[in-house]
Formats: C-alpha cells, structure tokens, sequence
C-alpha cells in the first residue's frame, strides 16, 4: 500500500485548540478526497505549514482524482500568512501559448475553441503555483510534500467508482484514438474496477525523476527552483513540445488537429502573486482572486444583497432562493460580459464591485423569474455588451462530432468541467484555500513519458477580434477556478471553496450568506440544500445557456419548490446530496481551528489534530 500516513481521521463538525502551551495540535485540513487531506495532515505533523499541507493535498489530488484534475493543468489559490492583514493571491493560470492567434484557430475552422484535444490547451501552471507557494510559505521539502502522492501513484490507491466510470465512457477513445492513455488508463485492456488498486508508473516515473533532478541543487530553496526549471525548462516542456509537434489529436468536433503549445511556451511563464479583491459585507470582509477568475461574480453579488433583510426570510424558502438566483444571473451576465485577463483588457472592477452599481443591479430584480439576460451598462464598454449578447443568443448545435450518434465522440462533445478544493489552517494561523484543476484524463491523450494529458481551459476563450476574455497570445482565460477566504467580525479567518465550474461561486455565495446572515456553523451550511442556475453563458464547450433553469436539491420542501415554479423558474430536481462539494477551515482569535466538508458524493473529508 503507499507510505503510511500517521493521521488522526474525524468526519466534519471539528473544533481543536491550537494553543502553543497544549502540544499534538497541528490544524485542520479539508479537501474533497480523504486520502488527500490524510497527506496534507501528515504535514502539519511533520512541522509543516498550509502552504505544505495544501502542495502535499494538491499532489494527492492529483493521483486518486484524474477525472477533475492532474500535474499540467492550471489552479486559483489565495494563501493567508498569519502576520498578513490580508491574503495574497497565487496565480497558477497559465497562458495562452505564442502561436495561438485567432487567424490560426479560424484557418482551422473553428468558431469555438473545442472542449477537448490539442488546441485547447494553455501553459500548465499548477506545478509551478505549487512550487511558488511551497518555497515562499512552507518549511518542508519538495521530496517531503510528493512523497505520499508518489506512494499512492507508485503502489495503488483504491480508485473511485466515478474514476472508473469515466475512464470506461472514453475507453474506445483511448483504445482507437488517444492511444498514449491506453496503457495508463486501461491498463489490463479495461477500465478498472471500483475499489481496486490503480497505479501510475509513468507518473512516478515524471515525478521521481523531478524529485531526482532538484536534489542536485543544494538547500531547500534551490530545490524548488531546480524541480520549478525541469518542469518549464527541462525535460518535462520537452516531452510536451515533442508530443504536441507530432500528434494529431481528435478533438470535440470530431477533426485531428495539432496542438500550438511549445516548450517555449513553458518557459516563459511563471505563477506569480497578486493582490486581492474584496468588500465589506454586513461586517465581515470577502477575499477573492482577481478578473481573470468567476471571483467577482461573487462580490458582485454581495453588494447587491447588501441592504436585503435576510432575518425575515427562511433560508430555505423560495423567497431567499429566487433572490439569489434572480442576483447570480445578472453577475454572470457581468462576468461573461466585462470580466477577462486584466493585464490585457479594461476591466472595470471598481465600477462593478462598487455599493451604488450593486443598488442598481438590484432594482432589476422583480417578484418572477427573468428570462432576460442584462450585463449593466458600462462607459466606453458598449460594444462588449453587444458582443455578449449576440453570443448568447447564438444556437447551441445538437450533434456535434463526426457523424450523428457515433459512439466514440459522444464522449468528447461536452466535457463540462469539474475539479477539486482544499483549505487548510495551521497552528501559527496560516490559510490556504486552492482549486487545483484541468488535465483530467477526458480533457486530452496523455503526454508519453508523463502520465498525464494536458489541459483545456483555452476553451474558455472567445475566437473574436477583441473583448476582455477574447483569444490572444500570453493572455489568461478568464478561468471558473475560484477559492474564497472571509474575516469575520470577531477576527476569525476561513478558508473555503469548492469544485463544479460555473456554479462555483454560486454555491460559494449561498454558503456565505448562511453563514453570515443565519448563523450556520460551518458544517450546517454545508449541509443545507443547495440550488444554481443554468440561466448564464457557459464556460465549458459547446457553451451553451439553460434559460430560465433552476436546479435545486430535493430537500427543499414540495412547497418551495412549487412556490419557485409559480413564480417563472424552470426548476429541476436534482438527485439527493448531489449539489455542490463545499469544503471549508477556519482559525479563530482564541486559539481554536474548525473545519467541515460535504458528505455529498462520500469522499471529501475534514481532519485535524
């Protein structure tokens, strides 16, 4: 089995006293796998801090949840040192490579960039938001924070049931197409069995080898650095720039295309920090990452909630709920709209993110349902707003691929994009919330040698002229990867987040409204029923709209549900316990840490001791 992990495992609803005097106290990690937050927990026993629990949780995720997230993909991170008044933003985005010019993916025939294959892919930046955090916020080593990973990938974890499910749906790709990820994925000519052990050599192979290289350098920090220069530099941009020149990849439409991304490509990009956004909201301050994120959608939201009396509303009554829907759906028309890389484009956050817009926007909202879709008006930005909604009204084809019902496209044609999340406090009162994410095992072929496909999130880019998230060379695409963190009146810090693309920051915004408004502890707003819409532009290939829909657990009550139905929403019951996979830690003023995760799919887990 892989390296044994000395952990003490509690399911939610924690509390522990971090007080120096009292010892065997470490923190609280939450993340949506348990072998994930046993590794990162580990750390925190070693000595470590967040920033080495959460780059330790991250690697795990990465091995025992291939199908939401892997080593070349991309990730949001916020990390909140305890003598900081403030958090600082890890920006592990990668960019769009050189050769990604719009003329080029229209010579290709593309109107939108497609949801799986070669072209999609942006600059991994993961590993190296990893290794940035790692050397600035941690204490321990490389070997230290991959080392439970590596044992995991090397001697088996037992897979999950949707692991398995995933990788049987793309088996006739991989076996006829996507031939590099047969042997990793199949690796008996079948998808695994839920339960079972999975392996993957090639990852070890890529990993160990990391690990091999870094340690020829001297020091903790060197070691970093080398381990950062054999990914962007060294021999891994090597296997990607001789995979991606040779391969012809199918992709979601149903055509072979090559791939632009050049090791190069790699090795002129670097994660980097960047300062928060934020507002003020009934006392407590809300932290997010900047414009080239979903993350203001959030904010936005706030501000224009922030004069609603939620103590005469039922937290799960229609009137809180179609309040928060009827928000959300004018801050994604924003998002989709204004919001892109601002080290390229005009984003006008403080208009956005100011009390008076927020007022505006809510003098929009009625007693029913909108069908509308009405980003605000913004000074000089009048022809992005012409721009969203002619994309928006654009139709959304039904069959896509190679020939109509052709079973192995049906696969590639919509890969809606999931992932993972992790927070961590330590001891001294360090956070860290991070949303490692692409590279899934359905998002691209394996890169041979590493185990692992590429990414995909240049499908979020538009093939237009101009506009804030419009393709261009060394542009960010405006990512749905989006973690929080909050101070409470009283000084308490928490860190949250979760997986699910567009809905991120709409289940994010329930969460925080219960907690803010009703009082939930942490566990009893995870626990509550949740709802999003589909009624915004999808960020996800074919991106496409559900106008009007609602989807809400059935936990809400038959009167709720029905009220939301009389008032115009298109409300769909989701299955039980199966919106949304909020996690969430926090440190308090007295001394004492709290963590708590969704018991929705059974495999996130919040541990402390």
């Amino acid at each position: 089995m892989a390296d044994k992990l000395p952990v003490l495992l509690f399911k939610t609803r924690m509390q522990f006293t971090t007080r120096p005097e009292l010892t065997g106290t470490f923190g609280m990690v939450s993340t949506t796998h348990w072998l994930a937050s046993a590794a990162g927990l580990s750390m925190l026993e070693k000595g470590g801090t967040a920033a080495d629990a959460a780059v330790a949780a991250g690697f795990v995720l990465n091995v025992v949840e291939p199908h939401l997230n892997g080593p070349l993909g991309d990730m949001s991170a916020m990390i909140w040192p305890s003598d900081q008044a403030r958090p600082t933003v890890v920006c592990g985005q990668g960019t769009a490579p050189a050769k990604a010019t719009l003329d080029h993916y229209i010579s290709e025939g593309l109107s939108l960039i497609p949801g799986s294959g070669l072209l999609a892919a942006v600059v991994p930046g993961q590993f190296d938001a990893f290794m940035l955090m790692l050397r600035d916020h941690g204490r321990l080593s490389f070997r230290e924070v991959i080392t439970p990973a590596l044992g995991y990938a090397r001697s088996g974890h037992p897979i999950l049931p949707r692991v398995c499910a995933t990788i049987a749906s793309m088996a006739e790709v991989f076996e006829t197409e996507w031939t590099s990820s047969a042997p990793i994925w199949l690796p008996r000519g079948k998808a695994p069995s839920p339960g079972e052990l999975f392996a993957n050599p090639q990852l070890v192979d890529f990993w160990q080898r990391l690990v091999d290289e870094a340690e020829t350098a001297s020091g903790r920090e060197a070691q970093i650095e080398a381990a950062r220069t054999a990914f962007r530099e060294g021999f891994v941009a090597e296997a990607i720039d001789a995979f991606v020149q040779r391969t012809e990849a199918l992709d979601a439409t149903g055509v072979r295309r090559k791939g632009v991304l050049q090791g190069q490509d790699m090795a002129s990009w670097r994660a980097h920090y960047e300062e928060p956004i934020s507002v003020e909201h009934n006392g407590w301050n809300v932290f997010k990452c900047g414009a080239w994120t979903q993350g203001p959608v959030l904010l936005q939201a706030l501000q224009t909630l922030s004069r609603e009396t939620f103590s005469e509303m039922d937290p799960n009554g229609d009137t809180f709920v179609h309040l928060v829907t009827e928000t959300l759906k004018l801050a994604m028309a924003d998002r989709e709209t204004y919001l892109g890389d601002p080290l390229q484009s005009d984003i006008q956050l403080d208009v956005l993110l100011s009390d008076a817009y927020g007022q505006d926007r809510r003098k929009l909202i009625g007693h029913k349902a909108s069908f509308d879709h009405l980003p605000g008006q913004l000074v000089g930005l009048e022809a992005q707003v012409d721009a969203f909604q002619r994309r928006i009204r654009r139709e959304t084809p039904e069959e896509l691929g190679v020939g109509v019902g052709e079973p192995t496209m049906a696969h590639l044609t919509e890969q809606r994009g999931d992932t993972v999340h992790i927070d961590v406090v330590d001891q001294w009162g360090n956070a860290v919330s991070a949303t490692p994410s692409g590279g899934w095992l359905k998002s691209n072929p394996v890169v041979p040698g590493l185990g692992v496909p590429l990414n995909t999130r240049a499908q979020m880019f538009w093939l237009e002229e101009s506009g804030p998230n419009a393709l261009a060379p060394g542009r960010r695409p405006r990512s749905t990867l989006s973690p929080s963190m909050a101070l409470r009146p009283d000084g308490a810090r928490l860190a949250f987040g979760t997986p699910g693309g567009d809905q991120q920051d709409q289940w994010q915004l329930i969460y925080l409204l219960r907690l803010i408004h009703f009082e939930s502890n942490l566990q009893e707003g995870i626990d509550s029923p949740l709802f999003h819409t589909g009624h915004l532009q999808a960020s996800f290939y074919p991106r496409g709209c559900e106008t009007g829909q609602l989807v809400v657990e059935p936990s809400f009550s038959v009167e709720t549900r029905q009220a939301l139905s009389d008032r115009g929403h298109r409300v769909e019951v989701a299955a039980p316990w199966s919106v949304g996979r909020l996690t969430a830690a926090e440190s308090r003023p007295n001394g004492t840490v709290a963590a708590a995760a969704t018991p929705r799919l059974m495999q996130a887990y919040a541990m402390g001791r």
